[in-house]
């Protein structure tokens, strides 16, 4: 129903609202609204909004869905004041949005927003929206002792996994956002599924905790301040558990530079983290630091993520000479091409040969290009697995995945 805000006052305690220029315009979440709230709801305007979140009706509010399209994005100011104004309030936050440039989407999530779902809506999308906020809601009074969910027994030696990108956009943080969540699947029905730990080292820019939808704690900088000080527990602490199927270790809030930790630090913060996880995957910065050397030469697999272009090819050349000229061990790394040609396209698999053969290098990772959907994913701040099972990028993850467990499992073995 879209009755006045005052009128259902009356009759029954408001739930939810939207909030739009004119929520006409997105009939599906009109539907939607309908049949997950029934009469429970309103639909307040832009102008509305704030003055109805002071008043006594909106104590019972549990979440607002904030529509928008392209007409509202120079309103972006005004609708971050709206979002910081509910949060202020206790009240959650779904954003809605057609046809917005990622831009004012980021602007719009860094607000508050809590949730994102694209317009039109996805079959079934604004009722799982709404009940993760709802499990978000129940699990926060247990957010203080995540860390014993977190802190393992230190029983283990644990494969190291580092993903660094050639180029800027070439998808080093989507593959290891997905690569990790493939590795915590169990590898059969009754197995235990293994122990993932995903550490975000992009320090200043790092975007895994966008990529799934996590807050970045207080706590990683704290961390990072004085990893001298560092155990098992504190580790721990840092730590968000996402979906219960891995642990993550996101980058700080704030931009921190890249010299805040130096070989030894980041040498202690990767033992910590491989003596408590059977797998430990690591989004590396795309710049070259002190400590990349230490990452490169504890790492099993080390894989440099490329794309059919100049830059990376020209990227790829720098490296090359960089970690020759310091003997520093350039065969190690793996090349990974992502967006790789079809097979069925003869002359594009002709370009990756030269391409590899003029660089002197191997490219036997190729992965699919996943399309738009993969961008949709991250946007939702879910992994390809929960968005788009049968993406084809998925699918070739998912093989990864179970070729590393194998490399887990002889290793175990051998130890």
């Amino acid at each position: 129903m879209t009755t006045p805000i005052a009128a259902e006052a009356e009759a029954a305690p408001i739930q939810a609202c939207t909030i739009s220029r004119d929520v006409q315009e997105f009939d599906l979440l009109i539907e939607d609204m309908e049949a997950i709230l029934g009469e429970k709801w309103g639909d307040l305007g832009f102008d509305e909004a704030l003055p109805f979140l002071a008043q006594p009706e909106a104590a019972d509010l549990e979440f607002v869905a904030m529509a928008i399209d392209a007409q509202d994005e120079e309103e972006v100011g005004r609708l971050g004041v709206i979002i910081a104004g509910a949060k202020e309030r206790g009240v959650k936050v779904i954003l809605i949005a057609e046809d917005v440039t990622p831009a004012s989407l980021h602007q719009l999530l860094r607000q508050g927003a809590d949730e994102f779902v694209p317009y039109p809506l996805p079959e079934g999308e604004l009722q799982a929206a709404i009940d993760r906020l709802r499990r978000s809601a129940v699990a926060a009074p247990a957010a203080v002792s995540q860390s014993e969910a977190v802190a393992l027994q230190g029983d283990g030696d644990g494969v190291l996994i580092a993903l660094q990108g050639i180029a800027g956009g070439a998808g080093a943080t989507t593959m290891a956002v997905n690569l990790a969540y493939e590795l915590a699947q169990p590898v059969s029905k009754n197995a235990k599924p293994p122990r993932v730990c995903l550490m975000d080292f992009g320090l200043q820019f790092g975007s895994v905790a966008t990529y799934l939808d996590l807050p970045r704690r207080e706590s990683v900088l704290e961390l990072l301040s004085d990893i001298d000080a560092m155990d098992g527990e504190s580790f721990a602490q840092a730590l968000v558990s996402f979906e219960d199927k891995m642990q993550v270790l996101t980058s700080p809030a704030d931009i921190l530079p890249l010299d805040m930790v130096g070989p030894v630090e980041v040498q202690k913060l990767l033992d910590v983290a491989r003596e408590h996880f059977d797998f430990v995957v690591v989004d590396m910065p795309s710049t070259i630091v002190q400590w990349t050397e230490t990452v490169l030469n504890e790492a099993q697999l080390y894989f440099a993520v490329v794309e059919m272009d100049m830059r990376s090819a020209q990227n790829v050349q720098r490296l090359k000479r960089a970690l020759l000229g310091e003997d520093l061990p350039f065969d190690k790394l793996r090349f990974m091409l992502n967006r790789a040609p079809k097979f069925t396209d003869l002359q594009g698999k002709s370009r990756v040969k030269r391409m590899a053969e003029g660089l002197g290098i191997a490219l036997d990772l190729q992965l699919p290009d996943g399309g738009k959907v993969v961008l949709q994913a991250c946007d939702h701040g879910l992994p390809l697995a929960s968005h788009a099972p049968k993406n084809p990028l998925r699918k070739e993850l998912t093989k990864l995945a179970a070729s590393l467990h194998a490399i887990g499992a002889s290793d175990a073995e051998a130890a």
